[in-house]
């Protein structure tokens, strides 16, 4: 069985949230641009926590390489792209994020079946 608290990837993941939310206190945004990314940055640091506390729940990882992807393209669909510290921040830490989602991916698959064998 996994131990909770203790996956790098996680961490990252806690870390750079927090990196993307606050980035907006001194980087140039707009509205759409710092709401994306503080929601976001927000979200994806939660999620590193909750699989920071659940080591063996495969879903977080998903939803992890989801925000990345919303991360990545929300300079897009938000019209912020001219904005270029807060677009490379977003795009950044969005390639990041879909990347500590996918190496966290087999740790926590590995760790969903030892829990398997304990039920």
């Amino acid at each position: 069985m996994a131990k909770a608290w203790t996956r790098w990837q996680d961490w990252a993941e806690v870390v750079l949230g927090a990196i993307v939310a606050l980035s907006t206190l001194v980087v140039e945004t707009s509205a759409a641009a710092t709401w994306s990314m503080v929601v976001l940055g927000v979200l994806v640091a939660l999620d590193g926590l909750f699989s920071l506390g659940t080591p063996g729940t495969i879903a977080g990882e998903w939803i992890q390489i989801a925000l990345g992807v919303l991360l990545f393209l929300a300079p897009f669909v938000m019209g912020y792209t001219t904005m270029t510290g807060a677009a490379w921040v977003s795009w950044v830490g969005g390639v990041l994020a879909v990347a500590a989602g996918v190496v966290a991916l087999p740790v926590a698959t590995q760790a969903h079946r030892g829990m398997a064998g304990s039920h």
